[in-house]
């Protein structure tokens, strides 16, 4: 598949003008309610705001959202997270939706990562929560050499994940460029 959006040396810009960072990260879950207590309970996040319902009997929601044109969603609720960007939750009702989270390895498979300061004491906070842990702890090698992590489930499937560098990664001695990372 060709590259639309590099044209020439000449036609290609280094970036988005004015690029300040993340703001937010949007997802859709099946139950609002249930992923609201998780993330506040669970994870620590703070509800903010919420929005909607909205729907469009025209291609609204096709032409500015791309689902289908009478997709309603039903309500989205921004949360704050810590010192990480803040979370813009779904709940849609749509004909012909994907129930199933896709997989890291599916087109479009993501998951979210949280810096700990103690992963241990993350894990075992999560464990009490009745969270489903995907195998134990992993210390990793090579230029991310420091951190440690561990894959976990939200209670309708989606990935997440728990990650925590306290001493730094080994790529970062003789990086030019350092990755972004919260301030613990």
């Amino acid at each position: 598949m060709a590259e639309r959006w590099i044209h020439s040396a000449d036609e290609r810009s280094h970036g988005l003008p004015g690029l300040a960072g993340v703001e937010h990260i949007g997802f859709t879950v099946p139950d609002l309610e249930v992923a609201t207590r998780f993330f506040v309970e669970v994870i620590g996040c703070e509800h903010v705001y919420s929005l909607g319902p909205f729907r469009s009997d025209g291609t609204w929601m096709r032409d500015h959202l791309g689902v289908h044109p009478r997709a309603v969603m039903r309500e989205l609720r921004f949360f704050r997270c810590a010192g990480g960007p803040n979370f813009e939750i779904f709940e849609y009702e749509a004909p012909e939706r994907t129930t199933r989270p896709p997989r890291n390895s599916d087109i479009g498979g993501h998951h979210l990562a949280f810096y700990v300061t103690d992963l241990d004491a993350a894990v075992a906070h999560l464990r009490r929560h009745g969270v489903r842990i995907l195998g134990e702890p992993t210390a990793s090698s090579g230029p991310s050499e420091g951190q440690r992590w561990v894959y976990f489930l939200t209670p309708w499937g989606m990935q997440l994940e728990l990650v925590s560098y306290p001493g730094g990664k080994r790529y970062a001695a003789d990086s030019p460029v350092l990755l972004w990372q919260p301030s613990a």
